[in-house]
């Protein structure tokens, strides 16, 4: 499975001319933690997280300041341009979902980013990856009858889907469409593990 399988790709954007209370608004309110921040040409410049809008705009309680003797810092950048992370981490649609999916388990990413040849094409965020896993079974068995029909023979495979665990039961022994057989269902997103059996081997 593949980032393009799972990723979002009506992406949420701000620019660097925006300013930062703007975008601090369209995250507050689409619940999303980046915005992607884009050029004129739709080029990913850098991102603009929670974090990058929080800092230095929450001054201290005026009420301690006083007793500590604090006086007032400069005014905290305006535009987007100013406080973004850049540059951005990113990912292409190319990569392998579960690679990206540890990576982002690792590093405590929330989302990231998918560029093809520096242009946004969309973003991979952690509930996508929670998303695949709530697929319902019906779909997912469904998926992989699919990709076994372009395969070819569609007769000779039955297809069972349990909690993400697909069972694939095929007429005949033969090793190396097995092995297409466990591609093209591990590709398909939802399947946690998948398996190819033999029918003259499985009980009656």
């Amino acid at each position: 499975m593949r980032v393009a399988d799972v990723m979002t790709r009506s992406v949420l954007t701000t620019t660097p001319q925006t300013l930062v209370k703007d975008a601090a608004i369209v995250l507050a309110g689409h619940g999303v933690t980046l915005l992607p921040v884009v050029d004129d040409d739709d080029r990913l410049v850098g991102v603009l997280t929670e974090a990058d809008v929080v800092r230095g705009r929450i001054p201290p309680d005026p009420r301690r300041g006083v007793w500590h003797g604090s006086k007032a810092g400069p005014p905290p950048p305006m535009t987007v341009g100013e406080v973004m992370s850049s540059p951005p981490l990113t990912t292409d649609p190319y990569t392998d979902a579960a690679e990206l999916a540890a990576m982002m388990i690792d590093r405590r990413l929330r989302s990231i980013p998918v560029v093809d040849e520096d242009r946004l094409v969309g973003i991979i965020t952690r509930r996508d990856l929670v998303r695949t896993i709530t697929r319902a079974d019906a779909l997912i068995a469904a998926d992989v009858r699919k990709r076994l029909r372009a395969y070819g023979n569609p007769d000779r495979w039955t297809v069972h889907a349990d909690h993400g665990t697909v069972t694939i039961t095929d007429q005949f022994a033969d090793p190396v469409d097995h092995h297409v057989a466990l591609v093209l269902a591990q590709a398909v997103p939802g399947v946690v593990h998948a398996e190819v059996v033999c029918s003259s081997s499985t009980p009656a």
